[in-house]
């Protein structure tokens, strides 16, 4: 009975924690549309680059979309 109650508890342990962890948000920018885009993990392919000033990391989504009508390779298309 006990190992039912922990292996569940573990359980919901496990599928809760990727919700609280997405407190990193990237400006991007697409490589072919040039189309900047608020992401929250970074890039791994080639296909869009880190371009908010010096690859910063915000906490929040809305903190990144303030940031992103700042970033000048986003504005000036």
């Amino acid at each position: 009975m006990k190992l039912k109650i922990m292996t569940a508890a573990l359980m919901i342990t496990a599928f809760s924690l990727p919700a609280f962890a997405a407190d990193e948000f990237y400006v991007v920018q697409d490589v072919k549309t040039k189309k900047c885009t608020v992401v929250d993990k970074k890039p791994t392919d080639s296909s869009m680059t880190v371009v908010s000033p010096s690859g910063t990391i915000y906490k929040s989504r809305t903190e990144a979309e303030s940031s992103m009508k700042t970033v000048k390779v986003c504005t000036s298309n």
